[in-house]
């Protein structure tokens, strides 16, 4: 039966509309895995030369099992951006005579079909045969093999299942990304260090071989609840539109905006009911962690802002670059039924500030956690999170006026360019550039007086939002009928 699905999602592909189109873009991305396979093998094969050269004094096997979980820790984070869901497949056999346990096996097994899973194995197991093996002995190297091969299937089947449960419940995704910061900043801080546990626990494992056992077992008892997640989930209406999402009336705290507030509401369902402006958003929750790579001690200490206000800006706000630069794509399959309905495009505009506005506020409550470094990242983080709001909403509906892109929100987001074009491509350089035009003047008094000019302007940004929107709809019925043209127009 397997062989049987295989066959015919092959003849599907085949027989679509758009081969074309499709063979092309496959066609680059083999190269590119190609490419990376080729990249990952050759690592493997010359990691102990690179340990020696970029860690001269370090034990190199003490390197390579601090590197083991790191590794896993961070393909477990990039499976939740880029891995598939291969749900859609078996759609179609739904409601014909097919046992549910034969549907089921098909989507476990065919979500090990990805070139992810075999990045792990070429980039360790060559270390392991060369180095392992001869040093602690064949049977340590095959415990330390199928250790690995284990946590390979372990984050495949891991990150399916965390997708699965988060789509019917977004709620889920604030305490991992609570978690993940907990872990990021105990790392930082140096309290906790994955490295040296990974270290610890296979060193342990080469002391004690049977140890590294727990690995398959892990995997195991993952698969097993994915498996039976499946088994409980396989229905049609679950795997097309999903659970009964919230309607607008479900947002009471929307009703003050009136007509605006109602746009908003609907807009939220848009997000959570469709792919890619779902994936969108969760990218941006995980952009949370960029400050790691910035927010330095002695940065903090030398009252250096300037060096730490890209990060802000851009953490505080991604949201409205990310998701902001496709307005008004996300409605372009609808767009002319706005333009002919009695829609008020003043209230448009207000739902798009309303929903960025949110989106900001959010960001910037999760991104409290940075606090633990510095109370100062707080101050900082507020200054940009008002110039976000009073001033990147605005420039980000500006060049909206300007977007002519159609966009399918049913589509996911991974090497999806729909959409996208130079424009959207350079809007975030205005909002991170910008503030430095307000920022480095004053920052010749003092610093604080180049975060004080920043959030001066969010907050006249705010006081004048009615001017602006007022601009914005003068801008956009200056080219709606050509916006309307564009999404017309299917890629």
């Amino acid at each position: 039966m397997f062989s049987k699905f295989l066959h015919h999602q092959w003849i599907g592909f085949w027989r679509s509309r758009n081969k074309g189109g499709t063979i092309a873009a496959q066609v680059i991305l083999v190269f590119f895995a190609l490419y990376l396979i080729g990249v990952c093998f050759l690592l493997g094969f010359v990691m102990e030369d690179l340990i020696d050269k970029f860690l001269p004094g370090r034990d190199v096997f003490t390197v390579f099992n601090g590197m083991i979980l790191y590794y896993f820790a961070i393909d477990f984070i990039l499976r939740l951006q880029i891995q598939e869901l291969p749900t859609l497949a078996i759609t179609p056999y739904l409601h014909l005579n097919i046992p549910k346990r034969k549907l089921v096996n098909f989507l476990q097994f065919r979500s090990l079909m990805s070139v992810i899973n075999i990045f792990p194995l070429i980039i360790f197991f060559p270390f392991c045969i060369r180095n392992i093996g001869p040093e602690y002995g064949n049977f340590t190297c095959a415990i330390y093999l199928t250790a690995i091969f284990s946590l390979v299937i372990f984050n495949n089947y891991a990150a399916l299942y965390f997708k699965r449960v988060s789509a019917e419940n977004i709620k889920i995704v604030i305490p991992a990304i609570l978690l993940l910061a907990i872990v990021g900043g105990l790392e930082y801080l140096k309290i906790f260090s994955i490295a040296a546990f990974s270290d610890q626990l296979f060193s342990f494992i080469v002391a004690h071989p049977f140890a590294g056992l727990v690995f398959p077992l892990l995997a195991i008892i993952i698969f097993l609840i994915n498996d039976r997640y499946l088994r409980n989930n396989l229905y049609l209406e679950n795997l097309s539109s999903g659970q009964e999402k919230k309607s607008s009336t479900d947002y009471p705290f929307l009703d003050s905006f009136g007509a605006a507030g109602t746009l908003a509401a609907l807009e939220i369902k848009l997000i959570l009911r469709n792919r890619r402006p779902k994936a969108t958003v969760t990218k941006a929750l995980l952009l949370l962690f960029y400050g790691f790579l910035f927010y330095k001690g002695d940065l903090i200490a030398s009252n250096q802002f300037g060096k730490m206000l890209f990060p802000a800006v851009f953490m505080t706000g991604n949201t409205i670059m990310i998701y902001g630069q496709f307005m008004f794509g996300w409605q372009a399959a609808e767009f002319d039924g706005m333009l002919a309905n009695r829609v008020q495009i003043k209230d448009f505009f207000g739902a798009k500030l309303i929903l960025l506005t949110i989106s900001a506020s959010v960001l910037t409550i999760l991104s409290t956690f940075y606090a633990y470094l510095s109370w100062k990242i707080l101050i900082i983080h507020l200054a940009a999170y008002l110039y976000n709001i009073g001033v990147s909403t605005i420039i980000v509906l500006y060049f909206a006026t300007r977007n002519y892109k159609h966009i399918d929100i049913s589509k996911g987001a991974q090497f999806n360019w729909e959409g996208v074009s130079a424009s959207t491509m350079l809007l975030a350089l205005p909002i991170l550039l910008s503030p430095y035009l307000i920022y480095l003047p004053l920052s010749l008094i003092g610093p604080y007086w180049g975060l004080l000019g920043i959030t001066v302007l969010g907050i006249a940004g705010l006081l004048s939002r009615s001017f602006w929107i007022s601009f914005l709809v003068r801008e956009f019925n200056k080219r709606k009928h050509k916006i309307a043209a564009g999404f017309r127009e299917r890629s």
